[in-house]
């Protein structure tokens, strides 16, 4: 196998968490996406949405996703298990995992490239020089983001991690929710006290120290 990463963006980081999660290191090649490395024929021929990471098997076989990456590490080291260990379990991680994707990384994905420079004219992931950005799809993703924390906070307050008593792929995927609320400077100390707690115990595992 053969990860191609790039180690700022935020899609490529959580699947190295997961690996760090595993206790595993895979071959991995860096690209420059900031210069536009992956639009190359070859790499355009494995991975057409131009997006990082991307994961490329012995048989040749690309896996371009990076939960899909993980569900697949998963399934060939299947411990410590973070999707979960019986049927329950898998089920209410891919649930929690579910909203906070939708609900939460992906409004915080728009706003965040709809609002930072670097992301001038690359506002669709595997783009550039696609769309205009747009300061309304950051105002409605803020909006978004604080709708579904004020729905995740009180059951926060007593869960240990975000599919329970375990930590998981959720948690993973709540870590960047959370931290792009961040970098947005949004309020989440204050008005979401158990998040924010939460956020800092899982920030503080060595995984996360990227």
């Amino acid at each position: 196998m053969k990860l191609y990463d790039f180690g700022p963006a935020a899609s490529a980081q959580r699947v190295r968490v997961f690996l760090a999660e595993k206790g595993l290191e895979l071959p991995t090649e860096q690209l420059n996406v900031r210069e536009g490395a992956q639009f190359t024929a070859a790499l355009t021929e494995m991975n057409p949405f131009h997006c990082v990471p991307f994961l490329e098997l012995d048989d040749g076989t690309v896996i371009a996703e990076s939960l899909s990456i993980c569900r697949y590490i998963e399934e060939i080291y299947p411990q410590p298990p973070l999707f979960g260990r019986t049927s329950t379990e898998r089920a209410v991680v891919d649930m929690w995992l579910r909203r906070f994707e939708l609900d939460g990384l992906v409004p915080m994905l728009h706003a965040l490239r709809n609002s930072l420079p670097v992301f001038a004219g690359r506002v669709v992931p595997g783009t550039r020089n696609s769309l205009p950005q747009l300061p309304a799809l950051v105002t409605r993703g803020r909006e978004m983001m604080e709708i579904f924390l004020g729905r995740v906070e009180p059951y926060m307050v007593k869960s240990t991690f975000v599919a329970g008593a375990q930590f998981s792929v959720a948690d993973i995927t709540g870590f960047f929710a959370v931290r792009s609320a961040t970098t947005l400077n949004m309020d989440i100390g204050s008005r979401y006290p158990a998040v924010a707690a939460w956020f800092a115990k899982v920030s503080a595992r060595p995984s996360f120290q990227l």
